[in-house]
């Protein structure tokens, strides 16, 4: 079996997760119907700034730290009724986590195209 490429694994994702635009995300986040997570590393977040009103969650926990049993699920910080909203700094990241999303279970969830730079042209408040 051949080693898949970034691309091909990127495209297949994309065939199966919901991709919303930074506009919509945001009328989510205002309306209160989402959790808003940057899946960004910390240096990106200390070199471009933090969404106002987001969880950060490196890439690298993100399965863990969304284990119904977490501690951000325990203590309010998330809301499994929500649908969860995952961005990075392009959407390469957050399609892919998307998808391994979907694989523990989660349907109420989606990612934003663009990513960060699609962000940081609407009206989301970076600080």
């Amino acid at each position: 079996m051949a080693i898949k490429s970034l691309q091909t694994l990127v495209s297949e994702a994309m065939q199966e997760i919901k991709t919303i635009n930074a506009d919509d995300a945001l009328k989510m986040v205002e309306d209160d119907n989402c959790n808003l997570i940057d899946i960004r590393e910390v240096r990106e977040l200390e070199n471009a700034g933090k969404v106002e009103k987001s969880v950060h969650i490196p890439r690298g926990m993100l399965e863990i730290y969304l284990d119904p049993n977490s501690a951000l699920f325990q203590q309010g910080v998330l809301d499994q009724n929500k649908e969860m909203v995952i961005f990075c700094a392009g959407g390469v990241r957050s399609a892919l986590a998307v998808k391994a999303l979907k694989n523990m279970g989660y349907e109420k969830i989606s990612h934003i195209e663009g990513g960060f730079g699609a962000i940081s042209q609407t009206k989301f408040k970076i600080v």
